[in-house]
């Protein structure tokens, strides 16, 4: 049954089509004898009608050549019978039929064809019927396939429109998708960068410590050689002590020189300079100021020295506020102040610029500092300022409180 049901929702109009002529046969079978009857007979009459609906059966191959075909047979057989149309009043909804297709047409030029077509057809056919021509009857017969035509037509563009609104439905949500999908991409490359990032800066901060660290154990070994050397006699116990130190110094020196190489990327120079710290903010503000960004430094508090690691730090806090402020926020000035607490360091770099990028393009910027200030249990902040500009806010605990 359901096959059956599917069959006939897709030919319902091939049925409709076979229904109507085998109707058309049947009323010449019937009424053969009646007046207006057709002059022909059956065996022509029938087979003619079965030839004139036969091209609607390929309508779906042919959707102009099929009907217009159909018009065409219809004002030929008037010419042998002009009774036989007339009488057989089935054929009058197959002609709606057939008006509507040529209406409904995709093709604007030969929907306009079709009309021409159906109009010419129809004035053929009534101008055959005996006693027919007259005004009104050219008009009003004619005019029901023009109404028909008309319906096929308005339904064409109605079904266009929806399916233009269907399109554009269709594009929007695959617009939103690619939207939602470019978002989605632009996220985890952010993610990724950051991770980059972070691991970029958790080296850069490996090998500065690894240098700090390795020239303290430098310092350490050469003050226990010398103080082994100037030992007096007697005290050989104590020579081999320090010397089991010396040596062990040696070695953590070659296993630290090893690591750090082996940390160093290809294009990374060897740092033979001194790492810098908050004493060399001035050269720093030389540079920055040659490139564009003059800086003012303001000092709270007495200055100290800090622990190695959190004046390097801090150093490169200023340094990456900076380089973000010079590269991204088109400041015209910048100022950077220096906090010295009981027990930590506090560092702000403010300039008038527009804002800064969370990244200047190598890794660092805002991720990097985060990271840096994290690593030393510090806190950090970061934004737009009320009067403009942008400020950069960190802290930095020291392990040691002053007294």
């Amino acid at each position: 049954m359901n096959r059956i049901r599917d069959l006939v929702r897709e030919y319902w109009f091939e049925l409709l089509i076979a229904v109507m002529a085998i109707a058309g046969m049947l009323e010449l079978v019937v009424g053969r004898d009646s007046p207006g009857a057709p002059t022909t007979t059956l065996w022509f009459s029938i087979p003619a009608i079965a030839v004139l609906v036969l091209p609607l059966f390929w309508r779906r191959h042919f959707p102009f050549a099929a009907p217009a075909t159909y018009w065409l047979i219809a004002a030929a057989l008037t010419y042998v019978d002009p009774l036989l149309i007339p009488f057989v009043g089935s054929l009058g909804v197959v002609g709606l039929a057939t008006a509507f297709l040529l209406g409904n047409l995709r093709d604007s030029r030969q929907a306009g064809v079709g009309l021409a077509l159906v109009i010419g057809c129809m004035v053929i056919v009534v101008d055959a019927i005996p006693g027919a021509q007259t005004a009104s009857q050219y008009v009003f017969i004619t005019l029901r396939f023009v109404a028909a035509w008309i319906a096929g037509y308005a339904l064409r563009e109605r079904s266009e429109q929806a399916e233009a609104a269907e399109m554009r439905a269709t594009l929007a949500e695959s617009q939103r998708e690619a939207a939602e999908m470019r978002a989605l991409l632009a996220e985890r490359e952010r993610e990724a960068a950051a991770k980059i990032a972070v691991a970029e800066e958790r080296a850069r901060i490996a090998r500065e410590l690894h240098d700090i660290v390795a020239h303290a154990v430098s310092v350490m070994v050469l003050q226990i050689g010398a103080v082994r050397h100037n030992l007096p006699a007697g005290l050989e116990t104590d020579k081999d002590a320090l010397g089991r130190v010396e040596q062990a110094g040696r070695t953590a020196l070659v296993e630290m020189r090893r690591l750090l190489g082996a940390m160093r990327r290809d294009g990374d120079g060897l740092e033979l300079a001194p790492q810098p710290g908050l004493d060399g903010l001035e050269s720093l503000f030389d540079e920055v100021g040659r490139a564009g960004l003059p800086v003012r430094l303001h000092v709270d508090g007495d200055p100290f020295p800090l622990p190695r690691a959190i004046d390097l730090s801090a150093y490169r806090i200023v340094q990456e506020g900076l380089t973000n402020a010079l590269k991204h926020a088109h400041a015209t000035g910048a100022d950077v102040t220096v906090l010295y607490g009981r027990n930590d360091v506090q560092i702000e770099v403010r300039d008038d610029g527009m804002g800064m990028s969370t990244s200047d393009g190598l890794g660092h910027g805002l991720v990097g500092i985060r990271e840096r200030v994290n690593i030393y249990g510090g806190e950090m902040t970061a934004g737009a300022a009320a009067e403009g500009g942008f400020v950069l806010s960190t802290r930095l605990p020291l392990d040691v409180v002053r007294p």
